[in-house]
């Protein structure tokens, strides 16, 4: 492993909120009082309190308003290959005891699988890899090594193109690691098959995180008009036509992204069934409740409206709005499958702005379930970041 220091202490202040302790695995910049050894941008570090007593292990960046990423509890045991290898082996028997054959999923989910800064999914014999961290950077040959030797795939790609990674001081790029694979490749979720685009798609290509949810549809679309915004590369509305829905209507503002969901339905045999159009989600639920279209179900899955605390105002305005006329739309007795993928909305923050939205709509609904995200992305206790999605289904009553 390149440019990691022998291990340093970082102290931390007397009076900061007592987050480490409780689980949470960052140290922000402002938390620190001193700093003791030899430091470089990703190298261990003891994090220690304002006393020097042991509280954790991690690693360090400057660079970084999160400056230490907390990588065990176990003191002078550094994120060599060998932890490495261990969390990768702890990841992949979790996901073989939830998600037991399955070979199209997330392997590897950062803080929440020990492997802070490291992101890792899997398209059946390829893996799609996102460094975003210095900390992650520097041990890269390691991870590739011990990703093979885990799990021993044909491809390998580096998507390491993220903005975040500018914050971190390491630069922007994407790379197949050895021989070269295919751009896009197929998958299988829930019986169903998919192109996933790995080189120009969204982050990794997919969003497995919403497979679940995207399964829940089949109690509710039977025979259903079904309207999806924000459809992206289609897996919501072809889940939807898949479960024996009527006729669906999805639409987003991408048109590389409508192309993939044309390709997409074709493959599983619903195009017929599915009608795609580009357009903004904000003008057409505006434009079709002035026109007193309606559906028995809505699907609405937004990009995250609130990427820190100082925009979630703003988000809570642009998920009520949309939220407000997704319910105008619903024909009595229908379905409203909501999402935010914000972790800055919380649930608390969503259900407030659902309530104020069903007001002003002037109807109400009955709450059928509230969901998160699949168990191939796990949360941890005291690390609230790691629960993030809200998937929430809702009934019109009368």
């Amino acid at each position: 492993m390149k440019g990691v220091n022998r291990v340093a202490k970082v102290y931390l202040k007397r009076d900061r909120r007592k987050r480490l302790e409780q689980g949470h695995p960052w140290v922000y910049n402002n938390e620190i009082i001193k700093t003791e050894g030899e430091l470089s941008p990703g190298c261990d570090v003891e994090i220690v309190n304002h006393n020097g007593v042991f509280l954790a292990m991690g690693y360090y960046n400057n660079n970084s308003v999160i400056t230490v990423r907390v990588t065990g509890y176990e003191q002078g045991v550094t994120l060599d290959r060998a932890l490495i290898l261990k969390r990768m082996q702890a990841a992949k028997a979790w996901r073989e005891s939830r998600l037991p054959g399955e070979n199209n999923c997330r392997l590897i989910f950062g803080e929440a699988d020990f492997l802070p800064g490291l992101v890792v999914d899997r398209f059946d014999t390829t893996l799609v890899i996102q460094i975003l961290t210095m900390g992650m950077e520097v041990r890269l040959d390691d991870i590739l090594a011990d990703l093979q030797e885990v799990y021993a795939p044909r491809y390998l790609f580096l998507r390491n193109d993220a903005t975040v990674r500018k914050l971190e001081g390491c630069s922007l790029y994407t790379k197949w690691v050895g021989q070269d694979g295919p751009a896009q490749v197929q998958i299988v979720e829930n019986g169903l098959k998919f192109m996933v685009d790995i080189v120009e798609g969204q982050k990794t290509g997919y969003f497995y995180d919403q497979k679940t949810n995207r399964a829940a549809l089949q109690s509710l679309v039977q025979g259903a008009s079904v309207l999806d915004c924000f459809c992206h590369t289609g897996s919501f509305a072809i889940h939807a036509a898949h479960y024996g829905a009527s006729q669906v209507e999805a639409t987003d503002i991408s048109a590389l992204a409508l192309e993939q969901a044309v390709v997409n339905a074709k493959l599983n045999g619903c195009e017929e069934r599915i009608t795609f159009s580009e357009a903004n989600a904000f003008d057409l639920l505006k434009q079709y409740t002035q026109e007193n279209r309606s559906y028995d179900v809505v699907i609405l899955d937004p990009p995250a409206f609130a990427k820190n605390k100082s925009s979630v105002q703003g988000a809570f305005r642009g998920y009520k709005e949309i939220n407000l006329r997704g319910m105008k739309l619903l024909n009595p007795g229908g379905f409203l499958m909501t999402n935010s993928c914000s972790f800055h909305m919380s649930e608390d923050l969503f259900r407030e702005m659902l309530t104020e939205a069903a007001t002003d709509a002037k109807l109400r609904f009955r709450l059928v379930e509230w969901r998160s995200q699949a168990p191939d992305h796990p949360e941890i206790i005291g690390y609230p970041e790691s629960h993030y999605l809200k998937n929430v289904i809702l009934q019109r009553v009368e």
